[in-house]
């Protein structure tokens, strides 16, 4: 399995794994963060985006972004990339300080222009939110954000009475994921979830 992502900036990882990365969250599940405009790039009104999708510079392939409400469309010319973000133009900022006033800027799209995934493939904003339960049909917790430190996707679960938990995202650990359901069922291995109960 593997994720697609285009990650939320506080629930994001970015790299294949089991299960394709993903965008982050975005209202009722129908639009996705794509990116966040992190400031302005020289005096000449670019910007500096750190992307979620899987190739960054595909930020600006699925056609005109928009903010977190919906209200402005912006499109993106990407010029290029430097220490880990992309420099993009926006038509109509023309200058640093517009370029400043966007800071922050949250980009989002459809999640209907979004490529579809493949089987057994999810992007993070089809897991978040989702119940974590065990075969049983025990609720462990409930999931809040998909991590990739480096040695693959983890779930971060939020649990009532109980500090979050972080859970491996591989095929052993969590062998059923179904969104249509809002469940994902977990085989924890031993030791995971003892002392951690709610």
């Amino acid at each position: 399995m593997a994720l697609r992502d285009l990650s939320h900036p506080e629930e994001a990882a970015k790299q294949l794994s089991r299960r394709r990365q993903d965008l982050g969250p975005a209202e009722g599940g129908q639009r996705i963060c794509i990116g966040v405009i992190t400031g302005p790039q020289g005096i000449q009104g670019a910007v500096r985006i750190k992307s979620f999708t899987e190739v960054p510079e595909d930020i600006a392939a699925y056609g005109p972004v928009e903010d977190e409400v919906g209200r402005r469309r912006l499109e993106l010319n990407v010029l290029g990339s430097a220490k880990g973000v992309l420099i993009a133009r926006i038509p109509g900022v023309r200058d640093r300080d517009q370029a400043e006033a966007l800071r922050g800027l949250r980009l989002y799209l459809p999640r209907a222009a979004l490529p579809q995934t493949e089987p057994d493939e999810f992007y993070h904003a089809d897991l978040i939110g989702l119940d974590a339960v065990l075969r049983d049909g025990t609720l462990v917790g409930r999931v809040r954000a998909v991590y990739d430190f480096g040695a693959g996707d983890n779930l971060e679960l939020a649990r009532d009475g109980a500090p979050p938990l972080l859970v491996p995202f591989t095929r052993v650990v969590v062998p059923i994921v179904s969104p249509a359901e809002g469940r994902l069922v977990l085989e924890p291995p031993p030791g995971l979830l003892d002392g951690n109960a709610p």
